[in-house]
């Protein structure tokens, strides 16, 4: 069985200002400060939440 692609993301911007839902879907990633990273596998629900704050974050694919 082959093994689900994995992406980093990481907050590069700050969440001060921006709207609740959006900062709620910062945290449910699992970031909290700037420069912050986590892992994830590559879902389409991970990419929804990405596609939502890409304007705060960058990915990059995990080899």
């Amino acid at each position: 069985m082959a093994k689900a692609k994995q992406i980093k993301v990481t907050l590069v911007k700050s969440t001060i200002g921006q709207k609740p839902a959006k900062v709620a879907t910062v945290r449910s990633l699992g970031l909290k400060k700037i420069n912050s990273s986590v892992i994830h596998e590559e879902t389409d629900a991970i990419k929804g939440m990405v596609a939502t704050v890409a304007h705060l974050v960058t990915v990059e694919e995990v080899k």
